[in-house]
């Protein structure tokens, strides 16, 4: 499995701030990451917090549950 990350800017309720998540390279959608951090204050803090995420999910890949499987996210 091929994870990687995706850091953006959002604005929401016109709240300026980053958001990142890690996902597989063969699920382009962001409907159901591995993990994700919301309201990061700089892109330096997502990516940091994403690339600390991303060494701790890659000694578990063969046990990668995605957030909604994990029930950490109401649908």
């Amino acid at each position: 499995m091929n994870l990687r990350v995706r850091v953006v800017r959002c604005t929401c309720a016109g709240y300026r701030h980053w958001y990142a998540d890690i996902d597989d390279s063969n699920d382009p959608q962001p409907d159901d990451p591995y993990w994700f951090a919301d309201r990061c204050p700089t892109q330096a803090a997502a990516l940091e917090l994403a690339c600390a995420k991303l060494l701790e999910l890659s000694a578990e890949e063969d046990s990668l549950a995605r957030v909604q499987e994990a029930q950490l996210v109401s649908v």
